[in-house]
């Protein structure tokens, strides 16, 4: 069941939302060669902690880790370790919080270091579909709109959009309805009304869209080694620009210009 929030928890998301912007800017300035993703892990649980709000990812349906912290070809959910960061790498970077029982989530990739050309547009493209995605989320539009301004976007730079995992609805719990996917015919699906909070997340390959799942049942890779991107925020549906609830003060609009 699709939720429309009340103005009260629209505010109650705002400040779940700042908090996460500031864990997640801080956990930016940490990205460097030699560090662990695993640093990252306890920096991000500490900083959730300490501001009074619990890490939603850390111990939903069972995984070990208050961020999802995917290298390289990795899409999504790859676990913290104790292996360095090398220089030239990509990292991906998840995270949620629930401050008074509401959910925010967010993810953005980083270059560790210096890395090539393909990968550093990589993760602007991947940046620039999520805000043409974002920009669609108006009350009035289809559900399809955001997907398709995502894949029309990817593909034009011959990219692939993964198409085994979507965004989705977020409130009192991480994932709620509709899923978002990112691809897909624009006018379509479900009509969008203010009120709506939805996390939109892109997640775009160098290569094909095609993955696979590592053993330990949650990291998602793409099947031919090709890089991946993904960047997410929780957006707010209005009458008019959407809000970007993960990153107060950002603008949709002139972001998709």
């Amino acid at each position: 069941m699709i939720t429309i929030k009340s103005a009260g928890q629209i505010e109650k998301m705002r400040k779940a939302g700042a908090l996460l912007c500031e864990v997640l800017t801080r956990l930016r300035e940490e990205i460097c060669p030699g560090v662990t993703t695993r640093h990252l892990d306890h920096l991000a649980e500490k900083l959730i902690r300490d501001a009074g709000a619990i890490p939603s990812f850390k111990g939903f349906e069972g995984f070990p880790f208050s961020i999802c912290a995917s290298v390289d070809d990795q899409v999504v959910h790859g676990f913290a370790t104790d292996e360095k960061l090398r220089e030239g790498q990509i990292l991906s970077v998840d995270c949620g919080v629930v401050l008074d029982g509401w959910q925010s989530d967010s993810a953005f990739t980083a270059m560790v270091g210096s890395v090539r050309p393909e990968a550093r547009k990589l993760i602007a493209d991947t940046q620039k579909c999520f805000w043409l995605g974002a920009n669609k989320a108006r009350a009035g539009n289809r559900l399809g709109d955001i997907g398709n301004a995502i894949q029309t976007y990817a593909e034009k730079q011959g990219y692939g959009v993964i198409r085994d995992l979507c965004g989705h609805g977020i409130g009192q719990a991480m994932h709620e309805d509709p899923s978002v996917p990112n691809y897909g015919p624009p006018g379509r699906g479900v009509r969008l009304q203010a009120g709506m909070t939805l996390a939109i997340e892109p997640m775009i390959a160098l290569g094909d869209w095609k993955v696979y799942l590592y053993d330990n049942d949650w990291t998602v890779a793409t099947r031919d080694g090709s890089l991946c991107a993904h960047y997410e925020h929780t957006v707010l549906v209005t009458d008019g620009e959407p809000e970007i609830l993960s990153f107060p003060g950002a603008s949709a609009a002139e972001e998709a210009r």
